[in-house]
């Protein structure tokens, strides 16, 4: 059967970030992605120079009328990710409405992408559009620890508090949460990122539920990376498609993917650096095209750590 992805998100000319970073990875999986671009820019913003259009959200809405007059509007999943302007953003939940009304077994992907490390980057009346009509439409979410405080409102200095905000996010709507990052202490040692993922699944026709929590430690790269979010989300998309009742394995492969990728793109920045200089935004973009055959078929570099699993 074939799958398509609506994938509203930014668009580069140069490098990956938004749907440069997602469209690739997912097509090489075997989707059909149709993508629109809420911004069109030369390169992201890391750079010293910049320029591009933004898209608006009446603009948004003639583009999704084209659609929907061929009669072309029928999705498996949407993924969106950076928005920073509230219209466009509403009317992205418009969209969402109407296109789970014409398929109630569509999939939505959010990535919440509102800021990180205590600072939010884009505007703050975002934060209610969210939490209010975005993320409870939202099937499979993907926060960092900051945007999954801002959602609840709860700090998260412990496994625990991170147990309890997925929960909080659950209840929101959810049925997949995962922590893409947090600023919990590794237990094998600062080397090392802590995330976490839950998936909570409930199935009315036999009344089951199923509850599965797992935690990941990610070897930390010292770099910044552009377009990482937006990979991961991409990539978490098309692994719970793959295991849609199985996290563990999803966040497996979506993390060694992940892995991957990045490793291509530190050594290859690194080796155009040269000795002891540090590599610029140019060369630091993800070797993606480079990775295809990791997308395809990940080595599996990172298990992990179930820490509950319920069913009843």
């Amino acid at each position: 059967m074939e799958c398509r992805v609506l994938s509203i998100q930014s668009h580069v000319v140069r490098g990956y970030v938004g749907n440069k970073s997602a469209t690739f990875p997912l097509q090489v999986l075997g989707f059909e992605v149709d993508s629109i671009n809420s911004v069109q820019f030369s390169n992201h913003t890391g750079y010293a120079h910049w320029k591009g259009q933004v898209l608006t959200a009446e603009e948004l809405n003639v583009l999704y009328e084209g659609i929907k007059l061929n009669n072309v509007n029928h999705y498996d999943y949407i993924l969106t990710g950076y928005s920073r302007d509230i219209s466009f953003l509403e009317t992205v939940v418009d969209i969402i409405k109407e296109l789970k009304k014409a398929n109630p077994s569509l999939v939505y992907v959010c990535d919440p992408v509102m800021g990180d490390q205590g600072a939010m980057y884009v505007p703050e009346n975002l934060l209610p559009v969210y939490k209010n009509k975005v993320v409870p439409l939202a099937d499979i979410l993907t926060p960092n620890q900051f945007e999954a405080e801002l959602l609840t409102g709860r700090k998260i200095n412990t496994e625990e508090d991170a147990i309890e905000v997925m929960d909080l996010l659950h209840k929101m709507g959810p049925e997949t949460v995962v922590l893409t990052s947090t600023d919990l202490p590794s237990k094998q040692g600062d080397q090392f990122l802590v995330a976490l993922g839950s998936q909570k699944i409930s199935k009315v026709s036999d009344g089951t539920n199923t509850d599965q929590k797992i935690c990941m430690d990610i070897p930390k790269v010292d770099a910044v990376f552009v377009g990482t979010g937006d990979l991961f989300a991409a990539m978490m998309l098309a692994w719970t498609h793959h295991h849609p009742k199985d996290l563990k394995t999803a966040c497996e492969k979506t993390v060694s993917v992940m892995h991957h990728v990045i490793k291509r793109t530190i050594t290859y920045a690194n080796e155009m650096a040269g000795p002891g200089k540090r590599p610029t935004p140019a060369q630091l973009e993800l070797r993606m095209v480079q990775s295809k055959a990791d997308i395809e078929n990940p080595t599996i570099v990172v298990e992990a750590k179930v820490l509950q699993k319920s069913s009843q």
